[in-house]
């Protein structure tokens, strides 16, 4: 009997260590919105007209000083922002890298380097977890094994509003977990004609009303009270470009509003790099990060 008992201790001690590797605390929230404004530079949100973001950073706390990996471009930023890691780990080092330039220093069992997306997907296999969004090489970055849908918004400069009406439709109704929401502006205009630019600016005004849009669509389905927004950006811009080494380039917002989330609380004073919007996520749903990742997560949780 006594020897029964033993075994029976010895099973709980076992698989309460086996659950504690999975998940190291009760999550903070039940669902993640990421909304992702490619090129949208930090020295722009002083001076913009985008009331809704205003109001999650003033319910929220946030950063200006987020900085970009080098070089400030599109898929090197966008793999560090969903992988915790910096390109000489993650291995994607260019502006369109679809596979890495470097070996990756490990993949998982789809092959490529770990992601928050995969994390949680281990760690919650009955969850509902998306990307949407308007750039085709947003597809690579994310582990699409690890997604319960993922979907590219028909050319937005003749369906401008295809990206938000989808985002709209899937929360309302699958209820997601985790979902990356990726727009390609106001990286195009800046591009066409210029960043910080009158132009820049009406994008960036008509890019929060779709914020907006998903704000209340995230209240229809019910999932408001138990939601944390994320709103920030791979890079931001200069001229008519992006991919050096000034500040208007490489810094960009983090934004972070909802449940259990510190309120107007501005935390320029820390350092925050592309890879730890990755450490901020694990630590919202409980996820042990694995040794690779080097994204911290942020002091912009209520205790």
């Amino acid at each position: 009997m006594k020897k029964r008992n033993i075994i029976w201790f010895a099973a709980l001690v076992l698989a309460a260590f086996t659950s504690c590797s999975v998940s190291e605390a009760a999550p903070k929230a039940e669902h993640v919105i990421l909304i992702g404004l490619d090129g949208w530079g930090a020295y722009s949100v002083e001076k913009a007209d985008m009331p809704n973001t205003k109001k999650l950073m003033q319910e929220g706390s946030y950063t200006l000083k987020k900085r970009s990996v080098l070089p400030s471009s599109s898929a090197v930023n966008w793999a560090s922002m969903f992988m915790g890691a910096c390109p000489e780990l993650h291995g994607y080092t260019e502006w369109g890298s679809k596979t890495p330039e470097l070996p990756s220093r490990v993949v998982n069992e789809h092959g490529i380097f770990p992601t928050i997306f995969q994390l949680y997907r281990d760690a919650r296999p009955e969850a509902e977890i998306g990307c949407l969004y308007e750039w085709d090489g947003i597809k690579y970055l994310v582990d699409t094994l690890s997604l319960s849908h993922h979907a590219l918004a028909p050319d937005y400069q003749k369906n401008p509003t295809a990206l938000v009406d989808m985002s709209v439709q899937y929360i309302t109704e699958k209820k997601p977990n985790l979902l990356a929401i990726v727009f390609d502006n106001p990286d195009h205009v800046g591009h066409a004609d210029g960043h910080d630019t009158p132009a820049y600016y009406e994008k960036l005004k008509e890019l929060d009303g779709y914020i907006g849009q998903i704000v209340a669509a995230v209240k229809q389905a019910g999932m408001l009270d138990n939601t944390i927004f994320i709103v920030t950006a791979d890079h931001g811009g200069i001229n008519k470009g992006h991919g050096g080494k000034t500040m208007s380039e490489m810094e960009t917002p983090f934004i972070i509003s909802g449940k259990n989330i510190k309120q107007g609380y501005c935390f320029d004073d820390v350092s925050m790099m592309q890879y730890d919007c990755t450490g901020v996520m694990a630590e919202i749903f409980g996820l042990t990060k694995p040794q690779v990742w080097i994204g911290r997560s942020m002091p912009v949780f209520e205790k």
